[in-house]
C-alpha cells in the first residue's frame, strides 16, 4: 500500500465459513472493519486519496446482494488506482458447514424454513462467480478460529511491508488437493520414509526424516530446479500485481516427504529475501484430532 491509497480487504464466503472471525481478526490488526455491509454502501466508504486499511464483510443474505452486483463491484474495486483491493474468500466443505449449523442449532439465512443443506447449496450457487474472482481463498474446513486468525496474521499483519507474501504448504494426496493454491508439486517420486521403521512415527520437520529425504539421489537435482523455477517466476507474479502466492507440495500421507521439502523450500525462499509462511495440513489435522480426544477424556 502506498501513501494516498486505501488497502481494502473484501471478506466474503458462505455463512458458517468464518467471515465474522476473519473480520474481528483484521480489526485487531488495525483495519477499520465493518461486517454485513450492503453492497450499495461500499463505494461510499472508499474515499480516493486516503491512506486507510479497510476490511468489509459481505454476506449473500444482505437484501441488496446479487451475484451480478457483487462481480461488478469486484471489477470496479480491483481496477481503481486509488485502491489496493483484495478479495478474501472463506470457504468450507458442505458437510462441515452443515455440521456447524447442527452444532449451533441455527437456521440457514437462505433457507429459514428448510434444512441447512438446502441453504448451503443455494448460497454456493450464488457465490460461485465470486469465488472464482477471489485472490485469496482459505478453506476453513479443518481450521479452528485460532488457526484462522494465525493464517490471516501471516497474510495481512505485515504493516506496510511491500511485495509478495508466500505460503508453502504440505498435503496428502489421499485427502485431495488443498483449495486456493497456485502451484502444486507432486513429491511421491522420492523415497518414502514411511517404510523405515525408525522414521515412520516422525514427520518431515525431524532432522532424521529431512536427511533421509535429501539423501534420495533425485533430491538435489529436483530441489535445485524447483527453487530456480520459483525464484524465476516470483518477480513476474509480483509485477502482475499478485500479493499472495500459495505453493503446495504433496506426498502420499502428507507426513514425511511433503513436509520435509516444504520446510526446505520455505527456508531457501526466505534466504532470498521473500516473506514466507508454512502450513502442514495433515499435521495440523492430526494435532486437532489429538486435542479433541484429549478434551473428550478430560473429566
Amino acid at each position: 500500500m502506498t501513501t494516498g491509497q486505501t488497502h481494502l480487504v473484501l471478506v466474503t464466503g458462505p455463512s458458517g465459513a468464518g467471515r465474522s472471525t476473519a473480520i474481528n481478526a483484521l480489526e485487531d490488526m488495525g483495519f477499520e472493519a465493518i461486517d454485513n455491509l450492503p453492497l450499495s454502501l461500499i463505494d461510499r466508504l472508499v474515499v480516493p486519496g486516503e491512506t486507510r486499511r479497510l476490511a468489509l464483510g459481505v454476506d449473500a443474505r444482505n437484501r441488496d446482494f446479487s451475484t451480478d452486483a457483487m462481480v461488478a463491484l469486484i471489477a470496479r474495486l480491483t481496477r481503481s488506482p486509488e485502491l489496493h483491493a483484495e478479495i478474501l474468500y472463506l470457504d468450507a466443505n458442505a458437510d462441515i458447514l452443515q455440521r456447524r449449523y447442527s452444532e449451533t442449532r441455527r437456521r440457514h439465512p437462505l433457507a429459514p424454513q428448510e434444512t441447512p443443506a438446502a441453504g448451503i447449496a443455494r448460497e454456493a450457487d450464488l457465490l460461485t462467480a465470486v469465488r472464482e474472482r477471489a485472490e485469496i481463498l482459505i478453506d476453513t474446513s479443518e481450521m479452528s478460529p485460532h488457526d484462522l486468525r494465525a493464517e490471516l496474521a501471516r497474510l495481512f499483519d505485515h504493516g506496510d511491508a511491500p511485495g509478495l507474501a508466500l505460503s508453502v504448504q504440505s498435503f496428502s494426496y489421499k485427502r485431495g488437493l488443498p483449495r486456493g493454491v497456485d502451484l502444486v508439486f507432486d513429491l511421491r517420486f522420492l523415497r518414502n520414509p514411511h517404510w523405515e521403521p525408525g522414521l515412520r512415527a516422525l514427520d518431515g520437520r525431524d532432522a532424521a526424516v529431512a536427511e533421509y529425504v535429501a539423501s534420495d539421489p533425485r533430491f538435489d537435482g529436483f530441489a535445485a530446479k524447483l527453487i530456480d523455477l520459483i525464484l524465476t517466476t516470483l518477480p513476474a507474479y509480483r509485477d502482475e500485481g499478485k500479493t499472495h502466492l500459495a505453493i503446495a507440495l504433496g506426498c502420499t500421507g502428507g507426513q514425511h516427504r511433503s513436509v520435509a521439502v516444504a520446510e526446505y523450500l520455505a527456508k531457501a525462499l526466505a534466504e532470498h529475501g521473500w516473506r514466507v509462511s508454512t502450513r502442514h495440513r495433515e499435521l495440523e489435522r492430526h494435532a486437532a484430532l489429538q486435542r479433541g480426544q484429549a478434551g473428550e477424556s478430560t473429566p
